[in-house]
């Protein structure tokens, strides 16, 4: 059976997540996730991506990028590819790295860009790893919450903008949304209202 094909138009922003092969970590120490950061960093600039959120956990990352050239397969290849590469380098292996292909999730930003934000961050909190998402080193919560004077990825602090208060809003959690952003997450259906489902279908 095909697989299905990505959905890439410029300006699509998606929530992008990647498993460990067999759900093995990929980050073996803090280098690791150093060496991600840079190639990240290295990949958003060569595609002109922007960064809205982002999260290193144990065993997968999460990424919530807008795509103004339509390239997220390409992107997204160099991405895991460069990474692997890195890796297996590094610890003396060989062989994957994540686990087949990469969930990517359509999201509409106008009704839930916030929400997944939040969703994203609030990870590490509900892996029990800290307490408050601002704590927590891999992800671009501190940025948000004006912790950090900047961040490599995140170019600008668009959610303060929208939220006024960024640390209230990531309390101020909504266990309903969070169940719903999960479930998407799981079966890859885009993250909108209504119209914008209609539209992509």
């Amino acid at each position: 059976m095909a697989r299905p094909l990505r959905l890439e138009f410029p300006g699509a922003v998606y929530h992008v997540t990647s498993r460990g092969n067999v759900r093995a970590d990929i980050f073996a120490d803090a280098a690791d996730r150093i060496t991600f950061l840079e190639v990240l960093v290295s990949t958003v600039a060569r595609c002109r991506w922007r960064v809205f959120a982002y999260c290193l956990m144990g065993n997968h990352y999460h990424l919530l990028v807008e795509t103004p050239e339509g390239n997220l397969v390409a992107g997204m290849r160099r991405l895991n590819g460069v990474y692997t590469q890195a890796f297996n380098r590094r610890h003396g292996r060989v062989g994957h790295v994540f686990q087949g292909r990469y969930k990517s999730i359509l999201v509409d930003r106008d009704s839930h860009l916030l929400e997944l934000t939040r969703y994203v961050v609030l990870n590490p909190v509900r892996a029990n790893m800290v307490k408050r998402p601002e704590d927590y080193r891999w992800s671009s919560c501190r940025f948000h919450c004006g912790l950090a004077a900047s961040d490599p990825l995140v170019g600008e602090p668009l959610l303060p903008a929208l939220v006024g208060d960024w640390r209230a809003y990531l309390a101020d959690t909504d266990a309903e949304a969070d169940e719903r952003l999960r479930r998407q997450t799981r079966t890859g259906r885009p993250a909108g209202d209504k119209s914008f489902v209609e539209r992509l279908e």
